[in-house]
């Protein structure tokens, strides 16, 4: 960069890092989801997925290499922990993938639900945004991009200060019992204490938090749990969305049955919940996050 001082030069040299993700693999599904593998300057791979909507795409980030928070229905929890993604790698996912599917009008929605904890990597995760929705960014709009986390309470009270983006909260139990069994951080955050956070979250104008609950059969599908469900989330601004289990070989949980889903959905409903039954997309593929990183890594 000539047109640069030689000494601003110099200063970039050491500071700064010039580089794009590599596609290192893809897999494509019927539905048209495609799992996106990129690899990084240390030898490192961090997964993507383009999923179609009706009119629109999504893109689901990640924002660590593995994950810390070891959830037992999570593949990228059996990676355990790399190492934290910095704002280039986190919002490089987004133009290495607009570059490969070349779509910039057809993606409209942003979501931190790949591998990792969004906020056990806050600073990078924020300053990530920063640079997706600045004008001189990619200039996406703040309540097009969604922040998933499984319960990092601190954080989450400092997210609602420091930007407009969506909040999402992987719940998945109506109650510590069963949230204990799946989700370790509850052991650290009961539910009593995440439910508080959500209560007192800033949320602005026609914005409500997105609950995320994956249906595990015979753990948490049961109509009596989304009656706790309903209950416990009374008066907080919310959807609802209800993610039937994927199944896969090496996780010890089964799918349930659709009219079991429907049960569940219909207890919500009835308790004046927005509540989603979201179609499960590339199941014919290694969509669950880390399940392409481990393909991978398995020796050929």
């Amino acid at each position: 960069m000539t047109d640069f001082p030689k000494a601003l030069r110099g200063k970039a040299a050491q500071k700064g890092l010039l580089t794009s993700l590599k596609l290192v693999a893809e897999q494509r599904s019927v539905d048209g989801t495609s799992k996106l593998a990129w690899g990084m300057p240390d030898g490192l791979v961090v997964e993507s997925v383009v999923i179609p909507e009706q009119g629109h795409k999504t893109l689901c980030i990640s924002s660590q290499v593995g994950c810390a928070m070891g959830c037992r229905f999570c593949h990228t929890a059996s990676m355990g922990f790399g190492r934290q993604l910095i704002p280039s790698e986190i919002a490089g996912q987004v133009l290495a993938a607009l570059e490969h599917i070349g779509e910039r009008e057809h993606l409209r929605n942003l979501v931190f639900m790949g591998m990792g904890e969004p906020l056990a990597n806050y600073r990078n995760v924020l300053k990530s945004i920063c640079i997706l929705t600045d004008d001189l960014g990619l200039n996406f709009s703040l309540r097009r991009i969604t922040v998933s986390t499984c319960g990092l309470i601190p954080e989450i009270s400092r997210l609602g200060r420091d930007t407009d983006a969506g909040l999402a909260i992987s719940l998945n139990a109506p109650d510590d019992k069963i949230r204990d069994q799946i989700m370790p951080i509850n052991r650290r955050y009961p539910i009593s204490q995440l439910i508080e956070a959500c209560r007192n979250y800033r949320l602005s104008r026609r914005r409500r938090i997105t609950f995320e609950y994956l249906l595990l059969a015979g753990v948490n599908d049961s109509v009596e749990q989304a009656m706790l469900l309903a209950k416990l989330l009374k008066g907080i601004p919310s959807k609802i969305n209800l993610i039937p289990f994927n199944e896969s070989s090496d996780i010890p949980f089964k799918r349930p049955i659709h009219e079991q889903v429907l049960a569940f959905q219909q207890v919500l409903k009835e308790a004046n919940y927005t509540a989603i039954i979201r179609k499960s997309k590339g199941r014919d593929i290694s969509a669950a996050c880390g399940q392409l990183y481990a393909e991978l890594k398995r020796p050929k």
